[in-house]
């Protein structure tokens, strides 16, 4: 096999010693990542940065690793189904290990995600995430160490290494009866990362970013449970300064895209928005967007839980029955009328990112605080039975040395009858013997 130089679509670039590092995008590539699709301009959008991502990327993808398709094999045992831990559209994703730059230290556990071979929208997308994790960085979104492209002659190589998340998938935690139940205030916690991922990617970049595929298998779980945003391979740049959408071709899962973005392929953050307002409905009814074994009625979840609304009496009968019980139920309520607000019709109406993360984060306050109420009012209740069992305690001590006084004079009582009438018998045995 024959190292590829781009396979039309980018060149290498060399360093020191001959080191190769992250490919670099030709013009036309480029095109394609600096939303060269636009809509119509309003002076109501909010300027971007004239930094793209291209530009981005010749900054920082150089932070990336250059792995041999040899060194990856190894990593994986050959890609042993042993170490296969998931499989989608792209390909399978295998466990490895892989040794740390230099070659010194503890081998480092990876996931390594092997594109399907002669995959050409495939590529497309495996070098679009190479682009955007190649630029970010940040705690909620997962980190991708480095990549692999070969071209010979079984067919193009394409391969990606990112940290190893041990817990797998939201989606996995949610739906997989195998797993234990994710507690209530985990699940918070997971909607809230989750949040701030987004959050980030549209706003906190020199450029914004559209992730277009927000889902839960897309949400990993590290061994702490902190959800990190992986699968960048749909992401798109989001609008030049004065554009109100990026144009371009619907993509997504079916389930989770936004309504006016299937309509129009008119593509914004507030299409992420209502993703994320999909996953927030199934992190409190652990159902999926999309069930067809379940009654008509049931299928779809958003059509389904139309019928009980946030501050009905009947909202309870939603929630996730795994949960037995054991959540805070005026949080669930607030948490469903955050996810109803994102996804309102209009994508104006709905709310951005940053603003879903401060609502959720007070959601989480308000769940603690009556958490510990509940909590306190429990210790109250023991005190008070305890109260009332000392008090009864002492009732029953008092009544039974009631008791033992009464059966105390009662048996002083007997005893004076009974030397009363010794004493009588006596004095007539005396009589007796006086007069014989």
């Amino acid at each position: 096999m024959t190292e590829m130089k781009c396979f039309y679509y980018f060149k290498y670039k060399f360093k020191n010693r001959g080191q190769r590092s992250a490919p670099e995008l030709k013009e036309q590539e480029k095109l394609q990542f600096s939303g060269s699709e636009r809509a119509t301009k309003s002076s109501c959008s909010s300027a971007s940065s004239p930094k793209g991502i291209p530009k981005l990327y010749e900054e920082k993808g150089h932070n990336l690793r250059v792995f041999s398709f040899s060194e990856l094999k190894r990593a994986t045992s050959d890609f042993s189904r042993l170490l296969k831990i998931g499989e989608g559209g792209f390909g399978s994703v295998f466990k490895g290990s892989i040794k740390p730059v230099g070659g010194n230290g503890d081998p480092i556990l990876v996931a390594i995600k092997r594109l399907n071979k002669d995959a050409l929208q495939g590529h497309k997308q495996w070098l679009t995430e190479v682009q955007f994790l190649g630029v970010v960085e940040h705690p909620n979104l997962v980190k991708l160490i480095g990549y692999c492209a070969l071209d010979g002659e079984r067919g193009i190589q394409r391969l990606l290494v990112y940290e190893y998340m041990p817990n797998r998938s939201l989606e996995a935690h949610l739906f997989n009866k195998a797993y234990d139940p994710v507690p209530w205030k985990t699940r918070l916690e997971i909607a809230l990362g989750a949040a701030q991922g987004l959050s980030y990617l549209h706003e906190e970049l020199e450029v914004q970013i559209i992730y277009r595929d927000f889902k839960c298998s897309n949400v990993l779980l590290d061994e702490n449970f902190k959800p990190k945003l992986s699968d960048f391979g749909l992401a798109r740049e989001g609008p030049e300064a004065g554009d109100t959408h990026v144009s371009t071709a619907v993509m997504g899962t079916h389930g989770y895209a936004a309504p006016d973005y299937i309509e129009t392929g008119h593509l914004t953050a507030k299409s992420d928005v209502w993703s994320f307002g999909v996953v927030l409905y199934e992190i409190l009814t652990g159902r999926r967007s999309l069930e067809r074994n379940r009654p008509k009625l049931e299928q779809k979840l958003l059509e389904w839980v139309k019928h009980y609304p946030p501050d009905s009496k009947k909202f309870e009968m939603i929630m996730d029955s795994r949960l037995e019980g054991q959540y805070s139920i005026n949080a669930a309520r607030k948490m469903a009328k955050l996810a109803d607000h994102c996804l309102r019709k209009s994508a104006k109406d709905r709310p951005t990112m940053s603003q879903v993360v401060e609502r959720l984060k007070q959601i989480i306050q308000d769940s603690d605080e009556q958490q510990e109420e509940q909590s306190n009012e429990k210790s109250v209740e023991v005190y008070e039975n305890d109260d009332s069992v000392e008090a009864e305690e002492k009732a029953n001590q008092s009544a039974s040395e009631e008791l033992r006084k009464k059966r105390m004079e009662h048996l002083a009582k007997l005893g004076e009858h009974v030397e009363g009438a010794s004493r009588r018998r006596f004095m007539i045995q005396q009589r007796a013997n006086v007069y014989s």
